[in-house]
């Protein structure tokens, strides 16, 4: 498959990591469904983006919405072969912090957003790829989680989020092999310190000592290198079940 050929559904599109991708894949010619609970900045990225691209609300919690949504996107789209999952939240918070241990209920929304969210769009996404006409190697589509380096390294204060990101990573390679007989792929990238409008709230010299901390190339990630990763994973059919680090050598430290 090539990348002009996608029709996308990219969750999180109305920023960051998720706005790139469809920028990316309208650009080379694809279509893109952005979904995101942010219903205005979502429309005005998908009106940006122009013809090509198109959003719908959608809180990636809700099985139900998510399911409609999805519905909603191969309709608009006339058929669905590209998900990639950005919807996601820090959810930075020590176990024992300062005003005491760590809420369980906080630690549950992060892990139904970003891990629970992954997933039922997944199921969702594949339900409808399953029957696509199959291409060359019987390819029907395919999956891209957002894990994070701090699947792997998390810091002090990432526990939440680094066990959604270890846990989408760790489901890659069983969805794949399972989605195997349908054509349907499953990868994982996983970002290091990325320039995110997150980032943008940070003072400039906090920016600059992040992206010194990176090896080489010695700065903050951009969006569009995730963007072009996602596309050559889309493009190359042996790319499945693994995850694929994107963080310029970066490993990271306890804090």
């Amino acid at each position: 498959m090539k990348i002009q050929d996608a029709r996308a559904v990219v969750t999180g599109g109305a920023s960051g990591l998720g706005l790139a991708v469809a920028r990316h894949v309208v650009g080379a010619g694809g279509r893109a469904v952005l979904l995101d609970v942010q219903e205005g900045p979502g429309r005005s990225a998908a009106a940006a983006l122009g013809a090509r691209a198109h959003f719908v609300r959608c809180d990636v919690t809700s099985e139900i919405e998510v399911n409609a949504a999805m519905e909603a996107a191969a309709a608009h789209l006339g058929h669905l072969n590209l998900l990639v999952n950005c919807a996601g939240v820090i959810g930075a918070g020590r176990v024992l912090g300062k005003n005491g241990p760590m809420a369980g209920e906080f630690f549950t929304k992060v892990i139904h957003i970003n891990l629970i969210g992954t997933f039922l769009c997944d199921k969702a996404a594949a339900a409808l790829m399953q029957h696509n006409s199959p291409g060359p190697d019987g390819e029907r589509g395919v999956l891209i989680h957002t894990s994070s380096v701090a699947a792997f390294e998390g810091q002090i204060g990432q526990v939440a989020y680094s066990a959604t990101k270890a846990a989408v990573a760790g489901m890659t390679l069983p969805i794949a092999r399972e989605l195997a007989r349908f054509g349907i792929r499953c990868v994982s990238i996983a970002p290091g310190i990325f320039h995110t409008p997150m980032m943008d709230a940070m003072p400039q010299e906090v920016q600059d000592s992040l992206g010194a901390q990176v090896p080489f190339p010695s700065r903050l990630g951009k969006p569009e290198e995730f963007a072009q990763l996602v596309a050559t994973v889309f493009e190359i059919p042996m790319l499945n079940g693994t995850t694929v680090r994107l963080d310029g050598a970066i490993r990271l430290q306890p804090k």
